[in-house]
Order: C-alpha cells, then structure tokens, then sequence
C-alpha cells in the first residue's frame, strides 16, 4: 500500500491533533502501526523533513531476505503511519530473491536537492560485502537505484550515515578485515572518496553497526560489539575532530545488560545536549519478531549513559521526557468474558492466570470496564499478553464504542511481553476496553492492561 504526500500529512496531522496524556515509547513492545501490523522498520535511520519524522528500516515481514525497504512517517515518534516502499524485491539482480539488505540509511544532499539512500547489499550467505546507494526525489517516494559496490574496494557489512553541520556526507562503514571506517563522500554523496578515520582491529576493540551524531564541538560515535545477531556491550567515543582525537570505547549502558539486549542502529540527536538512542532487539530465528529499544541518552559533556525503562514520554521538542507514569493494572482474568473465553493457568502472570481462548470459532472476547483516567485525551495502554505461535496474533480492540482497530502482538513465550494500545480515554473511571479476534483467528492470551492514570 502506498498513500500520497496529501494523505500522509492529513493522517500524521490527525494522529498529533490530539490533546495527549501520555504517548509512550514502550521499549521491546509490539509496536502497531495504523495498518495492524507491527513495525517493520528494522535496522532503521531517521530523518525530518518539514518537521515530520521518517523512519527507514528493513521489512523482516518475509523473513532473512530481502522483501522492502520500508518508510513510516509520524510527529510524536510514537504513533507511526506507513508511508510506502522505498525499494522492493525484484526478479532478479541486487533486489531480486534471496538477497540481504540491512541498515538503510538516507540523508538529503543540498547540492542536488535528492534524497540518498545507502544500505549493506550481500549474498544469503554474506560473502560480498558491499554497500548500495539509491537516490529519490522525495523523502518517502520511490527510489532509484544506482549499484553496489565495495567501497574503496573494501568490505563493507554493517555501516552507517552521517552529514556534518557544513552540509557534507560520511560512509560509516566496517570493514571485517581490518576494522571501523569513517569515509568522506562525494559532493552528491553516491561515491566515497577518501578515508577520514579507522579503528583498527585491536584484541576486543572489535566493532561494527556505527551511528555518529555531534553536538556542540563534539561528535559521539556510537557502535556495538562484533557477536554476530547476539547482543553485547556497545561503546562510544567521543572527539571533537572527525579526524584525529578518539577517546578510547566505553559502555553507555548498565553494565552486564548487553545494552538492554539490543544493538545500536540509529541515534537521533533532538538538540545540542540531547539524543536518543535506536536499538534492535533481534530475534535472529524469527527476525520478523524482532522488536526496538529505543531510549533517552543522559548527556553531560562527553559522559554518555543510558537507563533502562518499562516506558517513557517523549515531550513536545523531544530533547526531554518524563519517566513512565503511574499505572493502573486491570487483570484479564477480573474481566468479563464473551463467547468461550476462559481462564488458562500462566506461571509467570500475575495472579498466575490469563484471559485465554480469545478469538477462534468461538469468538470468545474479554471486556474491561471501570477503567479510570485523570485527563480526556490520548495515552498509550500496555496490553500484556503471550502468544505462543511462531507468528503474530492480531486481535480487533475497541475503546469506549469507538471504531475499532487492529493491533498486533508478536510471538511471546515464558514471560508476558507488551503490545502497545494508542487510544483516547475519557476523564474519569467509565471507560472501557473490548479485546475480541480479528476475523477467524485466535488472539492473545490477555495478562492484564496497563493504563496511565494521567
């Protein structure tokens, strides 16, 4: 599906048109897009255009291979519209079958007034190593695409993007063979020239999946670990030349954590003291299921340190946010069932029963009612759930009479995971939330739901 630049602004302005309690970045959660599904932008690059957001990542939908590069649009960097492909799977060729694209990134080059998009290109078994560059008239419009390539004639795997203050473009690349790159573009940005920077392999100073950003003087270079899909420790380094003057790599994260189980894929600088931090949480055996961490980075000069949180509020400008606010929790085996719904034993949920047989032939449904919120306006609601199949579950859920909506909730065994709910609640304690199947299938087992009380 693709929408026009019309619709993809009326449905972003209608998403934000809204008094919001409490939109929240739920790091780790199934993240449902206004199409059903659950994000698929992996890998991801950020840009603003026009003071709307864009995300570009990889649609795992179809697995390892390459399927689309894909593009969502939004202005909360919560609710997120699909926008449409950027590439797609061809017969043959770089896009055809059994190819691997990962980390697209795109960057607008003031010279040529195009969009430019780069991204790893391999083999199904990574034996090429190269990069990949495409270019577009329009943020989010079709792409054309140029070549691949290895850059400099080196290999290139997991690489970024980076354009400076003075307009110009950098390749972050890794090169297994002897390390991280930092490599000058070409004035239109689709060739590389010359090498600015490199760390050489050195014992465990082995990195790759790079992400800079600078702020003030300073540019912070941000990478990960060399542990193939398994998350590790990732570092940065900081110095105020792009060419000389690296601080030695540090963790920013807690240590013993693994960067809170995910890897860097993207920081998103919302001011000159602030960023967030874009991780993958890869799934690597079904990577459709792959989910983000996305995090508030606590800056200080050049001290970079990252906590963890169930949940956060990005504020208007986003170079802020609060913590997760205070929840209520409504238990779904308290709730009222329809059709054959039914208690289901779950040793790791509360109370140690869920709300199960959702959905089916049976059309089974569980209803919450008496949920309260101080404010009228939007919120984010966690719907803890398991899904124990190897694919999504999808569930039609409706709020207080309204419209419904299909949300998403990805492969979730052991512990119950989160599926976040964007809805509007009335002021009050009348609201109510009816979980029911979408179409013939089977939804969640429903733990319990979390709502903001403001």
């Amino acid at each position: 599906m693709r929408f026009s630049p019309l619709a993809v602004t009326a449905a972003v302005t209608a998403l934000s048109g809204v008094v919001t309690a409490s939109l929240q970045v739920v790091p780790g959660g199934t993240w449902t897009t206004p199409d059903g599904e659950h994000l698929q932008a992996h890998g991801a690059g950020l840009i603003q255009v026009n003071g709307t957001y864009y995300m570009v990542g990889e649609d795992k939908s179809g697995g390892h291979s390459f399927s689309n590069v894909n593009c969502y649009a939004s202005t909360d960097l919560v609710q997120w519209t699909y926008v449409g492909a950027l590439l797609s799977r061809t017969s043959s060729g770089d896009l055809g079958p059994n190819r691997v694209v990962e980390r697209p990134k795109v960057i607008y080059n003031d010279k040529t007034r195009k969009y430019v998009l780069w991204m790893h290109m391999d083999s199904s078994n990574y034996g090429e190593a190269r990069v990949a560059v495409a270019t577009g008239d329009s943020v989010c419009g079709k792409y054309q695409y140029l070549r691949s390539f290895q850059p400099l004639g080196r290999e290139s795997r997991d690489m970024g993007l980076f354009k400076d203050d003075d307009g110009k473009g950098y390749l972050l690349t890794e090169d297994r063979k002897y390390g991280l790159r930092i490599v000058a573009l070409s004035d239109d940005f689709t060739s590389p020239t010359t090498d600015v920077f490199s760390w050489k392999l050195d014992g465990g100073n082995r990195v790759e999946a790079p992400a800079m950003i600078k702020l003030g003087n300073t540019y912070f270079m941000f990478a990960s670990m060399m542990t193939g899909w398994d998350a590790n420790e990732n570092q940065y380094t900081t110095s105020t030349n792009l060419r000389s003057g690296w601080s030695s790599w540090k963790k920013f994260a807690d240590g013993g954590t693994k960067t809170y189980n995910s890897q860097t894929t993207y920081i998103l600088k919302t001011s000159e003291t602030s960023a967030i931090y874009m991780g993958d949480r890869w799934l690597s055996d079904n990577l459709m299921a792959s989910t983000y961490i996305w995090l508030p980075l606590q800056i200080s000069g050049t001290s970079v340190i990252m906590k963890n949180f169930v949940s956060w509020v990005p504020t208007s400008n986003f170079a802020s946010w609060q913590n997760p606010p205070a929840e209520n929790s409504y238990e779904g085996e308290k709730a009222s069932y329809g059709g054959k719904a039914r208690d289901v034993s779950c040793s790791t949920c509360s109370n140690k029963v869920t709300a199960g047989y959702i959905g089916g032939p049976d059309k089974g449904s569980v209803t919450f009612t008496g949920i309260k919120s101080d404010i009228d306006g939007m919120t984010t609601i966690r719907i803890k759930f398991l899904n124990g199949d190897s694919s999504p579950r999808y569930a039609n859920v409706r709020v207080n009479g309204d419209g419904s909506r299909k949300v998403a909730f990805l492969p979730a065994k052991g512990d119950p995971a989160s599926s976040t709910l964007h809805a509007r609640l009335r002021k009050g304690s009348d609201n109510t939330i009816i979980i029911e199947g979408w179409g013939s299938g089977w939804g969640p087992d429903v733990d319990r739901l979390m709502v903001p009380v403001q």
